[in-house]
């Protein structure tokens, strides 16, 4: 059985979702509804996400020192 409900927000997050909305193609009430469904899903275990090979690397770079811009670099050197 549906019920109606109510909520209150402010104007520009009503106007984010119903162009949310539209763009997904999913009712705001259905983006709603989903996203009290997910509220009630119990966290995935994260073991049981982690391929063996990652599990591996876990830890791999612990009091490594390497930032964000070392990534980078990293990335034009090998597609530059």
């Amino acid at each position: 059985m549906q019920s109606k409900l109510t909520l209150r927000m402010e104007e520009e997050l009503i106007r984010k979702a119903k162009r949310f909305s539209r763009r997904s193609g999913k009712s705001v009430s259905r983006l709603v509804a989903e996203y009290f469904l997910a509220l009630d899903t119990p966290p995935p275990d994260e073991t049981a996400q982690i391929t063996p090979k990652v599990a591996a690397l876990k830890g791999i770079l612990k009091g490594i020192d390497v930032r964000e811009e070392d990534y980078h670099h990293h990335l034009e050197e090998r597609h530059l």
